[in-house]
């Protein structure tokens, strides 16, 4: 029986590694899988480092290793949502 990684349960993130030819689009898909399957206890910003490292050296030009990347300036880089931003409030 193989032990799952915590940071890559359903072992997505080493799974798009394995694709021949997978192409960005494809990456971000599964990126956001990967995302939204991680238990809510589980902190992703967290795991984005761990799987960067893990990941980036034996593959520093693959389509996935850049996504890793983005992720951890989108996850640690809030946006506000919605709303007027200079709407008087009563």
């Amino acid at each position: 029986m193989t032990q799952t990684d915590p940071d890559d349960p359903k072992g997505l993130i080493h799974e798009s590694y394995q694709i021949d030819g997978i192409g960005p689009a494809e990456c971000r898909s599964i990126f956001l899988d990967w995302a939204l399957s991680l238990p809510l206890e589980h902190d992703s910003a967290q795991a984005l480092p761990r799987l960067l490292t893990r990941y980036e050296d034996t593959d520093p030009n693959h389509p996935m290793t850049q996504v890793l990347r983005d992720g951890q300036t989108t996850l640690t880089t809030p946006r506000r949502r919605g709303g007027w931003r200079s709407r008087p409030r009563n």
